[in-house]
């Protein structure tokens, strides 16, 4: 078992989606791309998820690729198709605190760590090889306020997304696959020009994904 020039990132996402960005009185400025502080916690977690350039060494060290092997993109979760594409998921169970995976993924985990990410996320290129992308933490709604948290989870002020399915919506999955949840992509290997913090990115594109599922219409 995720930022436009920050804000228009964050009102598309809201105004076609219709996801919900919890804001508080007390939060602080968001942390933007070229701050020397953000940029040296950019450096250290590239520093320690470099190795996963290599998807083999990820899957060693315990990630799953998403059992329903999708290849994730603006236009799935019912967004613009300019906004571009997330990739392919590989997730750690155990970071995710996955409990069940029927009908919709769901867990008890509230990692947010960076450094050991969640999620890894992946570009299927021509050559037939992975290459990866960005680093991404998720946690589940239910489990976040049951640890006592009353807004959603950040990182130095970027507010995670949350993601809700839409019932009404039958073609399109806007949570891919996923309970309501809280999720925030970090572009650490490949520039987005919607931002790094931006949940789909317009270079990114699944147009080598070669699964039968890729075209299947998602389950609700």
């Amino acid at each position: 078992m995720l930022r436009h020039r920050l804000a228009i990132a964050i009102a598309l996402v809201c105004i076609v989606a219709g996801v919900a960005i919890t804001s508080t009185a007390a939060r602080r400025p968001a942390a933007r791309e070229g701050d020397k502080a953000l940029s040296a916690q950019l450096d250290a977690i590239r520093k320690a998820t470099d190795r996963f350039k290599d998807v083999n060494v990820a899957l060693k060290e315990g990630y799953l690729r998403d059992p329903m092997d999708m290849c994730v993109t603006a236009p799935f979760e019912g967004q613009p198709a300019q906004l571009g594409g997330m990739g392919i998921h590989f997730f750690r169970p155990d970071l995710l605190g996955i409990t069940a995976t029927t009908p919709r993924v769901t867990g008890n985990g509230t990692h947010t760590d960076f450094s050991t990410p969640g999620v890894l996320v992946y570009e299927p290129e021509a050559n037939g090889k992975l290459k990866l992308v960005a680093v991404e933490n998720l946690v589940f709604v239910g489990a976040w306020k049951a640890a006592g948290h009353t807004a959603p989870p950040e990182f130095e002020g970027n507010q995670y997304y949350r993601m809700v399915d839409n019932p009404a919506t039958p073609d399109v999955d806007e949570a891919h696959g996923f309970m309501p949840h809280y999720e925030l992509h970090m572009w650490l290997y490949e520039h987005n020009r919607n931002g790094l913090f931006s949940p789909f990115n317009p270079d990114v594109s699944c147009k080598y994904h070669q699964s039968k599922m890729a075209a299947m219409p998602p389950g609700k």
